[in-house]
């Protein structure tokens, strides 16, 4: 008989979340029959309370917004970078059933970033200020980019991200949501914010050759800044290729075995009709 082992994505809206398409096609794959994940619904302020009562066959969680700052508080211990952004997206049973926080956004980002090109030395910008953005951070700070950015329509938002990039050691700038086309000209561009809201950009931006651009939006695709940046011939990746990158890191965790990007890739491809 197989061993029982469970685990899922927390969050709230959860019933769009393709991880556990992701997943389940990784544990099919990789012959790991007695496993299962599944979504969970879940505000913020429910995951302490969730967490503390699961029983000894969850492996671990994925979670999504906005219960990132919340599973880093829940857990018994963190890797670095999760201590340094202040968020996890990823909580791991260990033997003795504690809690350990990780986050797989930043090493897939680093990835994905650097499949595309991205070198030392590159200048970036973020668009937004929220979680992914600290995510970009890290990452910013792992590929060495020699500036960052961060153009947000809320000053104090940027504030709140200093601490962040002081831990993380890296130089920050902030730019003025209305002077965003002329931060668009870095070597490469992070867009983290919702559907929509980068749209106008679209029609101002004039894009530096060989740059690489990056949304994390991935439900409608491409977004009118993706498909400007495609036009002008850059490198342009997509939220769900980091959605794929990051899974691959939690299912290893999770599992204790590699990850068989392959399957899981095309099982994304088929959930989507295209391919991260």
């Amino acid at each position: 008989m197989a061993l029982v082992r469970r685990a899922a994505v927390l969050g709230k809206p959860i019933a769009h979340s393709l991880s556990p398409v992701i997943h389940n096609a990784g544990y099919a794959a990789a012959g790991l029959t007695g496993w299962s994940y599944t979504r969970i619904e879940c505000a913020a302020a429910e995951l302490p309370a969730l967490v503390a009562g699961l029983g000894p066959e969850w492996a671990g969680l994925s979670v999504t917004m906005p219960g990132k700052e919340a599973a880093l508080a829940v857990a018994d211990a963190a890797s670095p970078v999760a201590a340094a952004v202040g968020a996890a997206n990823t909580l791991v049973r260990r033997p003795d059933g504690s809690w350990y926080a990780d986050n797989t956004d930043v090493g897939g980002m680093v990835h994905v970033l650097t499949d595309a090109g991205v070198r030392a030395g590159a200048a970036m910008t973020v668009l937004g200020a929220g979680g992914t953005a600290r995510a970009a951070l890290a990452a910013a700070a792992r590929l060495a980019c020699s500036s960052v950015t961060v153009v947000a329509r809320r000053p104090e938002a940027v504030d709140e991200l200093r601490p962040v990039a002081d831990a993380l050691g890296v130089a920050l700038s902030a730019g003025a949501w209305v002077d965003a086309p002329r931060h668009l000209t870095a070597d490469v561009v992070v867009s983290t914010v919702p559907a929509g809201v980068a749209d106008p950009l679209a029609e101002t931006v004039t894009w530096s050759p060989g740059a690489v651009f990056f949304d994390a939006v991935y439900d409608r695709w491409p977004t009118p800044l993706a498909a400007s940046a495609l036009a002008a011939g850059l490198r342009v990746v997509s939220g769900l290729d980091l959605l794929l990158a990051q899974a691959l890191g939690q299912f290893e965790q999770f599992t204790g075995v590699a990850a068989p990007v392959e399957a899981m890739r095309e099982a994304l491809r088929q959930a989507t009709g295209r391919l991260p």
